[in-house]
């Protein structure tokens, strides 16, 4: 009986060893688990601020790109209002054709570097990897357009002086002529 006893005891003992053991063993486990969820759980907070910063920037470009196409409409206007001064000036004299021409070549370079916006604009819109470097291009285009249309605008106010001074001189050759005859 006693032996019975003993051997019941140590079958205990084992049994009590084996699940302290098989314990150790699931709390272990839960302990890597918990490590590897937290772990998840960090990267999954990386990839959201990741992410956040990704959609902020793209917001960002987005306003941009449509400060640039506000721009470029205007620039396309004011093209057009260049475009049919320069056909009433196509009139006058040589040297009012001479500062058509001028403004033409202009208008050819201005119509080519607003191509070269739209088909950066497209690139933007189907490659979101280059999203910064194309903003920094846009942004010194931009300024360079800026430069290009305060250029026009001066070249533009010296030939309605020009204009206007041609018109004085045609109006006292015709005088001139008036009252010879």
């Amino acid at each position: 009986m006693k032996k019975v006893l003993l051997e019941m005891e140590d079958q205990k003992n084992n049994y009590e060893q084996k699940a302290k053991e098989s314990l150790q063993k699931v709390l272990e486990e839960k302990m890597g688990a918990e490590q590897q969820l937290q772990s998840t759980q960090r990267s999954l907070a990386l990839a959201e601020q990741k992410c956040e910063e990704w959609r902020s920037q793209y917001e960002a470009l987005k306003e941009d790109w449509r400060t640039l196409e506000a721009q470029h409409r205007e620039l396309e206007s004011q093209l057009h209002v260049l475009q049919s001064k320069l056909q009433g000036a196509d009139s006058r004299d040589a040297q009012m054709n001479q500062a058509l021409r001028l403004l033409e070549n202009e208008h050819q370079e201005l119509q080519a570097k607003i191509e070269y916006l739209q088909r950066e604009q497209d690139l933007c819109t189907s490659d979101s990897q280059d999203l910064q470097d194309q903003l920094k291009r846009s942004e010194e285009e931009k300024l360079a357009l800026v430069a290009t249309v305060q250029q026009l605008q001066s070249l533009l106010q010296k030939q309605s002086l020009q204009l206007q001074e041609q018109e004085e001189l045609l109006k006292k050759g015709q005088q001139i002529y008036y009252h010879k005859s």
